[in-house]
């Protein structure tokens, strides 16, 4: 687990530099699969009595949190082009 956490660490940069779109998409359409799931865990658990409300919950703000930052990426990524449109 140690190793995994230390690869994705020195990995994602890497990854967002050599795939900047295929990256950002992915990161994109997660947050998108996670908001919708979150939604339908909640009513689930709802019906269930309450249990693992707090994991759905988890769901939908690491979802939103996603969606925020592909979209921040993206404004990187757009605005690194147009820096490097004006320096040349």
């Amino acid at each position: 687990m140690g190793a995994g956490l230390i690869a994705g660490i020195f990995l994602t940069p890497m990854f967002w530099l050599l795939y900047g779109g295929l990256y950002t998409c992915s990161v994109f359409a997660c947050g998108v699969v996670a908001i919708p799931a979150g939604h339908l865990g909640r009513r689930r658990a709802k019906h269930l009595g309450g249990r693992d409300r707090g994991v759905a919950l988890l769901g939908i703000v690491t979802g939103w949190f996603l969606v925020f930052f592909s979209l921040l990426l993206l404004l990187a990524y757009v605005g690194l082009l147009a820096g490097l449109a004006f320096l040349a």
